[in-house]
């Protein structure tokens, strides 16, 4: 058994706690239907957003959507302020525990996003 890293990002529109939260799902949502795996292999989740995105936690929105996720560690964080890079993007590390090799995880990146790692599509 392994831990894999399944990483993930996603644009928004507006920095509403609606928006955000819409966003986090479909993200998490994707991620575990390109990656078949369960909850409880869950390691460890986390999240990180632009500065320009600060109304809602990710983890809060992430435990509301999915009772499974009550007890996974979850941890929220600023990204990196870089000169001309991409606004409102929320980003995603899941960790989880499996025998899938590396090459074979699936990463997803969403709307604006799919910019950032045009190497893993």
């Amino acid at each position: 058994m392994y831990q894999r890293g399944i990483r993930g990002a996603i644009t928004i529109d507006n920095n509403t706690p609606n928006e955000i939260k819409k966003a986090v799902i479909e993200l998490i949502d994707t991620i575990k239907e390109r990656n078949s795996f369960e909850d409880e292999d869950i390691s460890h989740v986390i999240f990180t957003l632009t500065e320009d995105i600060n109304c809602l936690y990710p983890a809060k929105a992430a435990r509301e959507e999915y009772n499974s996720w009550k007890y996974v560690p979850m941890m929220c964080f600023n990204e990196m302020k870089i000169e001309n890079s991409l606004e409102k993007c929320l980003r995603i590390l899941i960790v989880i525990n499996t025998e899938i090799k590396q090459n074979e995880i699936k990463h997803v990146y969403l709307k604006g996003a799919s910019q950032l790692r045009k190497d893993l599509k």
